[in-house]
């Protein structure tokens, strides 16, 4: 699957869905190994640690967030092992536009509680 291809766009448009469905549901948390496996019922082939991921949730987040004013559905996605986004969502966080402060802990549990908050009358 490549960037930029009618596939690759698809799977981007289900992946938003289902984040968008999580946010809903205050702001409930999604191991990679789920994100994939609910991506794979919807005929996308997303393994959760390689290839298109990580592209994919990056784009989930800046085509729901252009300019950096809303959450990033990206913070939903978690490692099962330790509960925690992966380093590449806190690279996204504090890079321009987005410029997220705070350490790791403070920025993620900022970006949850504004996902839960803006998504609850969605």
């Amino acid at each position: 699957m490549q960037k930029g291809t009618l596939e690759y766009e698809q799977a981007l448009d289900a992946m938003i869905e289902i984040l968008r469905s999580r946010a809903r549901q205050g702001a409930a948390l999604i191991p990679y190994g789920d994100l994939s496996s609910e991506l794979r019922r919807l005929g996308h082939h997303v393994p959760a640690h390689e290839g298109p991921m990580p592209y994919l949730l990056e784009d989930a987040s800046v085509r729901e967030s252009p300019d950096g004013s809303l959450p990033l559905l990206s913070a939903l996605v978690v490692l099962k092992e330790s509960g925690w986004p992966s380093g590449g969502f806190f690279k996204l966080a504090r890079r321009a536009p987005y410029k997220r402060a705070g350490d790791d802990v403070l920025l993620w549990t900022r970006e949850i509680e504004k996902l839960a908050e803006h998504y609850a009358d969605r």
